[in-house]
């Protein structure tokens, strides 16, 4: 299966925010090599969240490599690959941000950037998708935490 969200998607737990869902469309994406959805609507208790609009984005896209990397051949010699190229993928969310009352809209960007080496697709398939399992795991368990660090700046 391809990336592809169903809407609404259901956030996961941040400080202030109860049961929030957020209805999300397909939306243009920025790259040939991406595919973005905006949030067209919020659900839950997200007192003063805002839904994307020109002026406050609120997007998530994720990008393929603009063309996929190979693995080279080992060295006759000593059977290593002495450069192995790496797929790179990232999954970008745009959030409209207010830094002051009064002040105009900043944009917050959040990305995560997966370096996948070239042939571990095909030799490694289920440890790729283990790191990305425990990455994604990592984010979501600890979403509030993340929320709050990023706020409180306390780690």
């Amino acid at each position: 299966m391809t990336f592809a969200l169903t809407t609404p998607v259901t956030g996961a737990a941040q400080t202030g925010l109860t049961s929030p869902t957020y209805t999300v469309t397909l939306d243009t994406s920025p790259d040939a090599n991406a595919r973005q959805y905006a949030v067209t609507a919020l659900g839950g208790t997200q007192t003063g969240g805002t839904a994307s609009s020109v002026s406050s984005p609120f997007t998530t896209a994720m990008f393929r490599p603009k063309s996929y990397q190979g693995l080279g051949k080992p060295n006759p010699t000593t059977g290593l690959i002495a450069r192995v190229p790496r797929n790179t993928y990232k999954f970008i969310t745009r959030k409209g941000v207010t830094p002051l009352a009064g002040q105009p809209i900043q944009t917050m960007v959040i990305t995560t950037i997966m370096e996948v080496p070239a042939g571990s697709d095909l030799a490694d398939s289920v440890n790729i998708r283990a790191g990305l399992s425990m990455h994604f795991g990592s984010i979501a368990q600890a979403s509030a935490g993340i929320g709050d660090t990023t706020v409180q700046g306390v780690l």
